[in-house]
């Protein structure tokens, strides 16, 4: 999962793109400024989804909930999800946030929170126990999975495959969360490739791209300049490279803006959107402090989908269509 061979590579051909995807990490809400706690299980934030899945619905996308534990288990979260699947407005995968998820083995702490650190039996046991309870509470098999975190390790294919899952989307391409004992994403390209030598395992990697003059080099200089801080933030003032991820969460309109445009020069088949779903409620994520901040969230979602579904006809697509395209089926879109 971790390195990818130019043959693992998925080249949908020509007249596939472009095709829009979003992804919510569904999520419990806490502080990201403390410290992981077994306690947070609260998960009234989701309440406030429904603005965000109108806005969705205007534009024919079928997002992907990728939904933890306390989501999974909470009446509250159940009941706000299930009326949209059973409607067919989304669909639902799985998200392991391994310290909100039994069973409760693990001492809690930064390594442990990364799932693919975790002893395989018990990163097994933890995600078999959220499939399970997606499938009492939602009614479906989840064949969509993101590490919390980001945090795949080598026996996350295996675990995978045996659960039957079918689809990952934990690779955050060109970042590097192994200071504190997560993956490295360096050098993977953000194009859909398998994660496995059996081809029965699609890695549909998180939007990421570099912009500015130097954006050409920017797989290879951007690690350097990162070894260096602050010197990524310098070489983004100055306009010479800056590391974009398709997000409302950190991410300028303007630099989103200028990130599709250089995709779309490249004529890049997937535009990957993800964001946290605490966001959609000021006071839980860094991102989203108080209500001024929650309108230019909105502002960024509509401005972004008005220019990839409106502008560039962008066609909406959930990971299922993407699977069977990469399988060489015809590709189900949702508009």
């Amino acid at each position: 999962m971790l390195a990818p061979k130019l043959s693992d590579y998925i080249d949908f051909g020509p007249g596939f793109g472009p095709r829009v995807l979003v992804f919510v990490d569904t999520e419990e809400d806490f502080d990201w400024s403390q410290p992981m706690s077994r306690a947070n299980t609260s998960v009234a934030s989701v309440l406030h989804l429904e603005r965000a899945q109108s806005l969705f619905r205007r534009y024919g996308i079928r997002p992907c909930y990728l939904v933890d534990y306390p989501i999974a288990t909470a009446p509250t979260s159940i009941g706000v999800l299930r009326p949209w699947l059973e409607r067919g407005e989304c669909t639902i995968g799985a998200q392991l946030h391994p310290w909100v998820n039994p069973p409760y083995s693990e001492e809690v702490n930064i390594y442990n929170s990364y799932p693919g650190n975790l002893a395989p039996e018990i990163e097994h046991a933890k995600l078999a126990n959220l499939t399970a309870a997606i499938a009492e509470n939602f009614g479906v098999e989840p064949t969509v999975y993101r590490a919390g975190r980001y945090g795949i390790g080598p026996n996350t294919a295996r675990i995978l495959r045996e659960l039957g899952y079918r689809i990952d989307t934990s690779v955050r391409p060109h970042f590097n969360y192994s200071k504190d004992g997560g993956a490295n994403f360096t050098g993977i390209a953000a194009q859909p490739y398998w994660a496995t030598p059996q081809r029965d395992l699609l890695e549909i990697p998180l939007s990421v791209t570099f912009t500015g003059t130097l954006a050409g080099i920017g797989p290879k200089l951007y690690p350097l300049a990162a070894a260096a801080e602050p010197t990524p933030g310098a070489l983004a003032h100055l306009r010479l490279l800056n590391r974009v991820t398709l997000t409302p969460e950190g991410i300028s309109i303007e630099e989103a803006l200028a990130a599709i445009r250089i995709m779309a020069q490249r004529q890049e088949a997937l535009y990957c959107l993800s964001f946290h779903s605490p966001s959609v409620e000021p006071g839980h994520t860094p991102y989203v402090r108080n209500e001024t901040d929650l309108e230019r969230f909105y502002t960024w979602l509509t401005t972004v989908l008005d220019l990839l579904v409106g502008q560039m006809h962008a066609r909406p697509a959930d990971p299922q269509d993407i699977f069977e395209a990469a399988r060489g089926g015809r590709l189900q879109t949702a508009a």
